[in-house]
């Protein structure tokens, strides 16, 4: 007996009959071109509800922050996959994007679920600048005894501060989506010279973190919100070295100076 017809795969996201497609519930011809933007839908559909107008804001702040930070081995990575391989872009964008990891792009989502875990450790939810400091005091001193990396502190270029971070932090505040993450992601940076003995910058992609966080974008999402962003960035790059290519220029440095070493014991 044939029971494909009973046969239900439920999703919130998209169905289509032959007439009509739909997205989120609404019908995609009628209701969501031309009305919803698509920073808007990213949001929409990571955090399960519509964004308003301010969460949007910090969002779009945030993927205009991380979209490109020059000539990092991600974009590498994918200019060095197009010059192997120019008949596949895809192969050339998924390659940068495959690099995030916890030294380039990772640090947004390790931010995150770092201020994450201690506010859920926290006695009770801090409602004062003194009440965050006692917590991030804790959270950081946590991290030194486990002889782990405070997330979200220094730069290996902007060694004096990472000029996005109050520029992020603003823009929160004005939209009204300044919460608990960026309030102790800020005593983070107030406190952790006196645990760690030495003065670090906050950084960009932590304090993106911290703001993604607040207006509802899940941990376990972070990164892939940042992916969002540096797609954009990486298509930058491929258009650059379509135009303007330096992927030869790479491969021949690097493959002219190669020396071979024997293994050492």
């Amino acid at each position: 007996m044939d029971d494909t017809h009973d046969l239900r795969f439920p999703t919130s996201i998209g169905t289509s009959t032959p007439t009509t497609m739909s997205l989120l519930g609404h019908d995609m011809a009628t209701e969501m071109l031309g009305q919803v933007g698509f920073g808007e839908l990213c949001l929409w559909l990571m955090t399960g509800d519509r964004p308003n107008a301010a969460q949007v804001k910090v969002f779009d702040a945030v993927m205009v922050a991380l979209a490109d930070h020059g000539l990092t081995p991600i974009a590498i990575a994918s200019r060095m996959t197009y010059y192997s391989a120019p008949d596949s872009i895809q192969g050339a964008l998924a390659a940068g994007l495959l690099g995030g990891g916890s030294r380039f792009l990772g640090v947004t989502e390790d931010t995150g679920k770092f201020l994450g875990a201690a506010l859920a450790d926290a006695d009770h939810p801090p409602q004062t600048d003194e009440e965050f400091d006692e917590v991030a005091r804790s959270a950081i001193r946590h991290a030194r005894e486990q002889h782990h990396l405070v997330p979200g502190l220094g730069h290996p270029v902007h060694k004096e501060g990472d000029p996005r971070t109050p520029v992020v932090i603003r823009i929160a505040h004005d939209a009204g989506m300044y919460g608990p993450y960026l309030r102790l992601f800020e005593a983070v940076g107030r406190v952790h010279p006196e645990v760690l003995g030495r003065t670090l910058p906050l950084n960009g992609a932590g304090v993106c973190g911290a703001a993604l966080a607040d207006i509802g974008v899940g941990l376990d999402l972070l990164r892939g919100a940042v992916l969002i962003a540096r797609c954009a960035g990486l298509l930058g790059h491929l258009r650059e070295e379509m135009q303007r290519p330096l992927g030869e220029s790479i491969y021949l440095t690097v493959d002219r100076h190669a020396e071979y070493r024997p293994d050492e014991d």
